[in-house]
């Protein structure tokens, strides 16, 4: 199993401080032995707030290591003109010397479109046609866009990449055309345990690798993390910033599971008492199924679990809540986790 970190949540602390625990993380995770640092694209909510553009975090990211994967836990391939993704990811591999790797999502938030409102509609079309463009500007191909004056022009990126080729995986929230988009692609996957068990996360895996045509595929799976000593500490650590997680994430699970729900279900119009058994239940399953939580024996259980269904790195999102010092100490613990269950050396 891989181990990579993953930045998405807290967007609560402002200026240095917030990105402190990035950076420091990042140091960390270049001298343990991580497989990569994974920054994500996060637009008008103060959760995930700190992350607009994962170029600028990944190059910052770049600047202060040496080893370790630089990567985007995504990059919302609807909002953006796929030569400027181009552009400012080669940008990072230079910077990196080639570290880079990209998962694209086709996004899901309307608010978001304010950026690019005219993709929302067939935004998945356009992450499929993105993927295949900014491969192809990666590679040093020159590629035909509209100019200025509504002809069509020929251009090539520069500065050009250090990769001849872009890691690439696709980013799923667990629905099964996604995965088979991902496997048809020629993409790794990447995904998280938001609307998905273990069963059926197994079996979007099945599907996943179905589509790659005899080809592994690379699946990470991103699990909210706290290693610690003791399992009741870690417990109480991460109830209530998890507990918060899952509020504001909140639209994001209804979506997941819409299938199971009644049609126009809104979670906001719940009163506020069962909103808050629904959570306190939420946060139960996520501690003792859908997360990197408890001890280094805890952690290697759930390892395990995840290997034999097929994942082969879990991105640990570190970021949800717990304080900087806190997660800065858990670190050590997951580190050990890495050695115990099998992380290669660099």
């Amino acid at each position: 199993m891989d181990y990579s970190l993953f930045f998405f949540a807290d967007g609560g602390t402002a200026g240095d401080d917030g990105y402190r625990l990035l950076l420091e993380s990042a140091r960390f995770a270049d001298a343990n032995g991580f497989t990569a640092v994974w920054t994500p694209e996060r637009h008008f909510h103060s959760f995930g707030g700190l992350y607009p553009n994962p170029a600028v975090t990944g190059a910052a990211v770049a600047a202060v290591t040496e080893r370790v994967g630089v990567r985007a836990g995504s990059v919302v391939a609807p909002l953006h003109h796929p030569a400027r993704i181009a552009e400012e990811w080669s940008v990072v591999d230079n910077l990196s010397k080639g570290r880079v790797g990209l998962s694209f999502a086709s996004g899901w938030h309307a608010a978001d479109f304010v950026l690019r409102p005219e993709n929302y509609a067939d935004r998945k079309n356009v992450t499929a046609e993105t993927v295949d463009t900014v491969r192809r500007l990666w590679r040093g191909e020159e590629v035909e866009f509209p100019d200025g004056a509504g002809e069509k022009r020929a251009v090539r990126i520069f500065p050009a990449p250090v990769q001849p080729e872009l890691p690439v995986w696709v980013t799923s929230a667990g629905s099964p055309e996604t995965f088979r988009t991902a496997g048809r692609l020629g993409a790794g996957l990447l995904t998280h345990m938001l609307g998905q068990d273990h069963a059926r996360l197994a079996e979007n895996i099945a599907t996943y690798r179905s589509e790659m045509g005899g080809a592994p595929g690379h699946v990470v799976l991103m699990l909210h993390t706290l290693i610690g000593t003791d399992r009741a500490e870690v417990r109480e650590q991460v109830r209530e910033p998890m507990s918060n997680y899952l509020r504001s994430s909140a639209d994001l699970i209804v979506k997941a599971a819409a299938s199971i729900l009644p049609p126009g279900f809104d979670p906001n119009r719940l009163p506020e008492r069962d909103k808050e058994f629904l959570i306190a239940h939420a946060f139960d399953r996520y501690f003792t199924s859908s997360g990197l939580f408890g001890t280094v024996a805890d952690g290697a259980d759930m390892v395990s679990r995840l290997e034999a269904i097929g994942v082969d790195e879990i991105a640990c999102l570190i970021d949800f809540g717990v304080p900087r010092q806190d997660v800065l100490g858990s670190l050590r613990h997951l580190a050990e986790l890495a050695r115990q269950t099998g992380q290669p050396a660099r």
